[in-house]
């Protein structure tokens, strides 16, 4: 005689959640990226979960033990642009329905077009996203490098100097490039001066690993790599080409190279750090074949989801 099908957790909806609830679900993430080798959540939802004002719908999973099993975080932000949709299950009450039941719970809450990432491209969020009317929209690869392997060092166009990101002074400036820099990319190319600011604030935040390319004679800035170090307790440290981008009136002159190995260089010599990783769009070919010829590779992929 078959056992029944397990029932999933309860869900509720709330549109905030208390400082013991926000630890609670990160508690949760961090279990489950651990499991996984993957983080649920990408660094947007964590710093808009973090923040108790930040607007969002927030889906949560437990079981009658009052034991959280899930989460689903809704970014309501911009609903032209589509809802966005992360979600996590504690490992352990898996293949219980909770994940479906949260999937179903953002469908119902969504106004607009779903975005979900499907973090590490776990087969099980595949086969939900097929299952509810999802299509795979884009993918986003992490590639990873040894530090330990030599590095190019490509000299600096003439009339160039690299220099850090002086926090309070160049903002608007390194905005304003950004912007340019990114002007097609869905996330990047938005951020505001509220945005920056978060993340100037952020523990992991080094001004001298944010490395400037500017003009000599009119201070000009041209491009820059912004570096960040990832430190958890019980993981090796590991370094990450955060954000690296050129003015387009730059390209083809090569700093986009320079700016790369200098950041890797501030990592291993700065930092002491062995290995690197950075994030790359699969559809961006010349950005993925830069990396590849400066000795990255694959190492896991992150696939976001549309339905309209």
């Amino acid at each position: 005689m078959s056992s029944a099908e397990p029932t999933p957790d309860q869900v509720t909806r709330a549109d905030r959640l208390s400082a013991a609830e926000i630890a609670d679900v990160l508690t949760l993430a961090r279990a489950a990226g651990d499991t996984d080798g993957a983080d649920p959540f990408d660094e947007h939802t964590l710093l808009r979960l973090r923040d108790p004002e930040a607007p969002a719908v927030h889906l949560v999973a437990r079981a009658d033990d009052g034991t959280l099993t899930g989460y689903a975080h809704l970014d309501t932000t911009d609903p032209g642009a589509g809802v966005g949709v992360e979600l996590v299950v504690r490992p352990g009450h898996r293949r219980r329905g909770t994940g479906r039941a949260l999937a179903r719970g953002a469908l119902a809450a969504a106004t607009g077009p779903l975005r979900a990432w499907a973090h590490g491209d776990h087969p099980s969020a595949a086969a939900l996203a097929v299952d509810l009317g999802f299509a795979r929209a884009r993918v986003l690869w992490q590639l990873r490098r040894s530090l330990t392997a030599p590095l190019a060092e490509p000299a600096l166009p003439d009339g160039v100097t690299v220099r850090a990101f002086r926090p309070g002074v160049d903002d608007d400036a390194w905005l304003a490039l950004n912007a340019r820099a990114f002007a097609e990319h869905p996330e990047q190319g938005r951020w505001t001066a509220d945005d920056l600011r978060v993340r100037l604030a952020e523990p992991w935040f080094d001004a001298a690993g944010f490395l400037l390319a500017v003009e000599e004679s009119s201070g000009l800035l041209l491009g820059f790599h912004w570096t960040k170090v990832h430190e958890r307790p019980g993981s090796a440290r590991i370094g990450e080409v955060y954000v690296l981008g050129v003015d387009p009136a730059a390209h083809r002159g090569g700093l986009g190279r320079v700016l790369t190995a200098a950041g890797l260089a501030y990592l291993r010599d700065q930092r002491g750090l062995d290995r690197v990783m950075l994030y790359v769009d699969e559809s961006n070919g010349p950005a993925v074949a830069l990396y590849q010829r400066l000795g990255f590779l694959p190492w896991s992929a992150h696939v976001n989801y549309h339905r309209d």
